[in-house]
C-alpha cells in the first residue's frame, strides 16, 4: 500500500507568520504598502494587491508618504532604507524577523569594534543585503567553497561571521571549517535559526526513506530552493513545484512512499491542497 508522509515543520515559520499577522491587521487602512514582498510567496503578494496593498522598492514610489505606512518585510532592511523611509514621514511597521534583527545587532556592534564582518549566504539574498547594510566596516559575503578558499581578510584584526538565518546548516559547517583554518582571530555566530535547521533534518530524513519528494515553495523562496537541493540529494524524485497545478501526479503512480515538505514562506491552504490531492488519488495508507 501506498503511503503518504508530510513534514511536520512544513510551511510558516514564526517570522512569517508574525509578518503575515502584521500585515493583515494593517489591511483595513489606506496607503499601506511593503517594502519589498512581505515573503517570497506569489500567492501570498497577490492577496495583498486584492486588498490595496502593494509592493515598494523605493520610498520615493509612494505619492503621499506622510500619510502612508510602510511594513518592513520580515527579512530587513540595511540601516539606510530604514532612515530614507523614516525621513519621508511615513509611518513604520517593522515585520522584521527577531531572528534577523539579531544579526542586525550582531553585525552593527562588531563593525563598530572594528572588526570586520563575514556573512555566510547568498549575497544578492533580501535578508543578506540588509545584513550588510548595517555594518561600518568591511563586509564579505561568502556562498561557495571557492569564496571562502579565496577569503583574504586582515589578519591584524578580529572576523566576525554570522549567516544568512535560512543558510543551509551543513553547507555552513563546512565554509566555517576553511575560513576557521586560515588562523585568522575570528568570533563564529551560528546564526541560522533553530526552524530553518529543524526543517532541512526532517525534510533529509523523509527524502531518504521515500520514493518520491515533493517540496512546495515559490521559485523565488531561497530556503526552499535549498529543501529542494537536500531532498534532491537524497531522493532523486523529487519535484519543486509552486501550487498544486504544478504538480504531474501520473509521475507518482510507482512511488510506494511519497514525502512532502514546504517552505518556509508556504501557505498552510496550499500544501493542504497538495497534501490532500496526493493523498485522495494516489493513496490508501496514509500517515
Amino acid at each position: 500500500m501506498k503511503e503518504v508522509i508530510l513534514a511536520k515543520s512544513a510551511g510558516f515559520c514564526f517570522g512569517v507568520q508574525r509578518a503575515m499577522n502584521t500585515v493583515y491587521s494593517e489591511a483595513d487602512k489606506k496607503n499601506v504598502y511593503t517594502y519589498g514582498p512581505i515573503i517570497h510567496n506569489t500567492e501570498v503578494v497577490k492577496d495583498l494587491e486584492s486588498k490595496g496593498i502593494y509592493a515598494i522598492d523605493d520610498i520615493y514610489q509612494i505619492p503621499d508618504p506622510q500619510n502612508s505606512t510602510v511594513i518592513i518585510r520580515s527579512h530587513g532592511v540595511s540601516k539606510e532604507v530604514y532612515e530614507s523611509i523614516k525621513n519621508s514621514g511615513a509611518s513604520i511597521v517593522d515585520a522584521t524577523c527577531p531572528f534577523v534583527l539579531k544579526i542586525h545587532k550582531i553585525v552593527k556592534d562588531a563593525s563598530a569594534a572594528g572588526d570586520q564582518i563575514v556573512i555566510i549566504g547568498n549575497e544578492n539574498h533580501p535578508e543578506v543585503e540588509g545584513i550588510m547594510g548595517w555594518s561600518d566596516s568591511p563586509v564579505y559575503v561568502v556562498d561557495s567553497v571557492e569564496k571562502a578558499l579565496n577569503l583574504e581578510l586582515d589578519s591584524s584584526r578580529k572576523v566576525c561571521v554570522v549567516s544568512q538565518t535560512t543558510f543551509n546548516y551543513k553547507k555552513f559547517q563546512e565554509l566555517v571549517e576553511i575560513i576557521l583554518k586560515k588562523e585568522y582571530n575570528v568570533c563564529i555566530s551560528n546564526t541560522i535559526c533553530n526552524a530553518t535547521e529543524e526543517r532541512q533534518s526532517e525534510a533529509r530524513r523523509i527524502a531518504r526513506r521515500a520514493d518520491a519528494m515533493i517540496v512546495i515553495g515559490d521559485s523565488s523562496s531561497s530556503n526552499t530552493r535549498k529543501l529542494y537541493e537536500i531532498c534532491k540529494t537524497e531522493c532523486q524524485k523529487t519535484f519543486y513545484i509552486q501550487t498544486l497545478s504544478g504538480l504531474e501526479l501520473e509521475k507518482l503512480e510507482s512511488s510506494d512512499c511519497i514525502g512532502i515538505t514546504a517552505g518556509a514562506s508556504t501557505p498552510n491552504n496550499i500544501i493542504e491542497e497538495v497534501y490532500t490531492n496526493v493523498r485522495r488519488k494516489l493513496c490508501t495508507d496514509v500517515r
